[in-house]
């Protein structure tokens, strides 16, 4: 990820840059590969902008060295592929790295203010400067995209040479060279003034150019531009409305992480030598067919005993979905979360295991009489655990946890057998809710009024943020949820006062939905806050107990109360209710929601109605 720039060479015959490594002053974490700087999302460089290469080039330039690979059964079969990769190292020794491309190709000059492709400035190899003037170049703010997932360069030329009707000027081409400047009154887009040297149209500003229909009114549509794949790549017609964007935007790229914990029985590091011959010993329903199988690829000398193979085999069968219609992937992953409620609430005692077991998980040897008046239940102490987070793909314009498979754009342009992971180890507290009081408080009125309110908040700006509103999956925000997801957060602050985690090194995993109730708050970090065990120390029930009323009782007060408790809506769209960043709000590392859907009024109760709480008790007390 760190190498020395490479030598400059000449664009594809389509215009597409070519793929270089990030220059060493670009270095990112090896975390950041798939959650900031993913495949197909944009990162500066001091002045330049580049775009993070497909997995097609990464195949042939991740080393093993660099890059090896996790497995994590359960997951693997989720997303179909074999094996998960480690993005390659980031450090002083590192000879590889990420590809990335030159994007946007659109530049312009500060001195001369030419607007053209950066190649049309001749700049010396190995520099980003103008030819002519030798200042730095600007790479273009703004780009378009569409909610396929397709990127590509900002219309200059069609935008300057439109009519007074706003309909694209019908000629082919004027001869002229485009050019931008600032005209430095204001900070707004009606400064930045685009201009061609035709004279046949006026000088435009780029106001407006962020209305939704702005590119539809220039006759506009998508071609399927894909500039993260190359000059290569064949272009599709897409057809779909393009949207303006900046070139930093949120909205230009959103990772689809898909995570699982690796629990038993695929949670032993012994079985990792099979990982690649699951799908062929699956085929075998004998012990005596997969034994020959065994014995065959490892010439005499399985690595696992044939029992605890054919195990593995019954437990995978196990968790095949019935019925002759396939579900779909959303069903398929919310089993694999049902799974890990399962194990969380069972347990897997240390004492009973190798010392290769990736996840232990055993009942505090404290009294939980003090939980049950709180209303929580089953608390364990998940000693030892491994999370694997893979990056399934990506989206633009549309939030990549509501999204559909429509919307989702592939990391490369042919099958792979694999995809980018990262995996974290650590320790955490996992808790539920007794059921019977989160039933009964489920279905008080004033509970589902404050629900319905940010539900229909968050329908709202999903539709708004879709150009095709039919696509748009139903707002997950439920009574159950929005408590859970708060609780998480509450704890997280706690916890980061009490235990000396900083919040930013902790994560919450919700088990919402009929039949679960808990969440798991554990160590997000792979360096060494993950495996001090002062979180763990904080599951004990007597700990647990002081914790919740500490807890509790500083989420009742807000420094921007009364208006964040009295606040009709909150955050970005309203999705929020009593929650700003003075009491709920974390890092965004540590939240799977992105911090909405958060009410804290859930939890304590509001002035005009104690009651709504769910933990109001405690304050009684």
């Amino acid at each position: 990820m760190t190498p020395p720039p490479a030598r400059r060479r000449r664009t594809g015959t389509n215009g597409a840059a070519p793929a270089h490594n990030l220059p060493r002053r670009g270095a990112v974490r090896r975390a950041q590969a798939i959650t900031t700087y993913g495949v197909g999302s944009l990162i500066a460089v001091d002045h330049e902008s580049f775009i993070v290469s497909g997995l097609d080039e990464a195949e042939q330039s991740w080393s093993r060295d660099e890059s090896p690979r996790i497995h994590e059964r359960r997951l693997a079969r989720l997303l179909d592929v074999d094996y998960f990769r480690l993005p390659p190292a980031s450090d002083d020794t590192s000879r590889d790295g990420l590809r990335v491309r030159r994007f946007p190709l659109m530049h312009s000059c500060p001195e001369c203010n030419d607007l053209q492709r950066h190649r049309d400035f001749n700049p010396p190899a190995g520099r980003s400067v103008c030819g002519t003037c030798e200042v730095d170049l600007v790479p273009s703010r703004f780009v378009v995209a569409c909610e396929a997932g397709h990127l590509g360069e900002f219309p200059y030329w069609q935008w300057v040479h439109r009519s007074k009707e706003r309909g694209a000027s019908p000629t082919a081409q004027c001869g002229g060279k485009l050019k931008l400047r600032t005209s430095g009154h204001t900070a707004s887009l009606r400064s930045i003034l685009v201009s061609c040297t035709c004279g046949q149209a006026p000088e435009v500003s780029m106001e407006g150019s962020f209305r939704r229909n702005a590119l539809r009114d220039l006759g506009l549509k998508c071609r399927g531009s894909r500039p993260w794949l190359g000059a290569s790549a064949p272009v599709q017609e897409c057809g779909l409305p393009l949207r303006t964007l900046q070139r930093g935007s949120s909205a230009v790229w959103q990772p689809v992480l898909k995570s699982a914990l690796s629990i038993p029985p695929w949670s032993d590091g012994r079985a990792d030598p099979l990982a690649e011959h699951w799908d062929v010993l699956r085929e075998y329903d004998e012990p005596d067919h997969v034994e020959i199988y065994l014995k065959g690829v490892f010439k005499g000398r399985c690595p696992v005993p044939l029992d605890e193979v054919m195990a593995l085999l019954d437990a995978e069968r196990e968790e095949d979905p019935d019925g002759e219609v396939a579900p779909t992937f959303d069903h398929r992953y919310r089993a694999l979360r049902n799974k890990e409620y399962e194990r969380l609430r069972a347990g897997n005692d240390e004492s009973e295991h190798t010392r290769d077991e990736q996840f232990v998980c055993e009942t505090p040897l404290g009294d939980q009489s003090a939980l049950g008046p709180i209303g929580v239940t089953g608390p364990m102490l998940v000693k030892k655990l491994r999370e694997v987070r893979a990056l399934k793909a990506f989206t633009r314009l549309v939030d990549a946890e509501s999204t559909t498979d429509s919307n989702e754009m592939p990391l490369s342009e042919h099958t792979l057998r694999w995809l980018p992971a990262m995996e974290v180890r650590g320790e955490g507290v996992f808790l539920r809710l007794d059921e019977d009081r989160l039933d009964a408080w489920e279905k008080a009125e004033a509970v589902g009024t404050r629900i319905e309110r940010m539900r229909t908040a968050h329908q709202r700006v999903l539709e708004q943020r879709a150009d095709d509103p039919s696509r748009v999956v139903p707002s997950p925000a439920t009574p159950r949820m929005v408590l859970l997801h708060t609780l998480a957060h509450v704890l997280i602050n706690e916890w980061s006062l009490e235990a000396g985690y900083p919040a930013a090194s902790l994560r919450e995993r919700l088990y919402a939905a009929d039949d679960m109730a808990g969440v798991l708050v554990y160590t997000a970090t792979s360096d060494s806050a993950g495996s001090l065990g002062g979180l763990v120390a904080q599951g004990e029930p007597e700990v647990l107990a002081r914790t919740f009323r500490s807890a509790v009782r500083r989420a009742e007060w807000c420094s921007s109360d009364p208006l964040c408790m009295e606040t009709e809506a909150s955050g970005a769209g309203g999705i929020n209710l009593a929650a700003c960043h003075a009491c709920m709000m974390l890092p965004e590392t540590s939240c799977e929601h992105n911090n909405i859907l958060l009410d804290r009024a859930l939890l304590v109760g509001t002035p005009e109605d104690p009651q709504l709480g769910f933990f109001s008790a405690i304050l009684q007390q």
